[in-house]
């Protein structure tokens, strides 16, 4: 398994765009590779919106399937607030992420 895409520190509108485009071309690198799934790294998120969870959700709807591998605090608060605690799946987190309730 390749390292995971690491989510940048500031996941907001305003990064939304560069985020996506580098995320994208990571999934098609790792699409032509063969893997059967996906890491994602939140380990050094700090601030997040709806917008850059928008771009995990629509991650979900392609082929390949992903999972979180870690978390900063702030994006798992993020993740509980917006209804997204699901992705915080103990049996990928690499860190102790996931383990307040849901």
């Amino acid at each position: 398994m390749s390292p995971p895409f690491d989510l940048p520190a500031d996941l907001r509108i305003y990064s939304a765009i560069d985020t996506r485009d580098a995320l994208l071309a990571w999934v098609a690198e790792e699409a032509s590779a063969g893997h059967d799934y996906l890491q994602i790294s939140a380990r050094d998120v700090e601030e997040v919106d709806g917008s850059g969870l928008q771009l995990l959700a629509a991650l979900s709807n392609m082929a390949t399937p992903w999972h979180l591998v870690e978390t900063s605090e702030a994006f798992e608060q993020a993740l509980r607030l917006m209804g997204f605690a699901h992705w915080l799946d103990k049996r990928y987190l690499k860190t102790g992420a996931g383990e307040g309730s849901s």
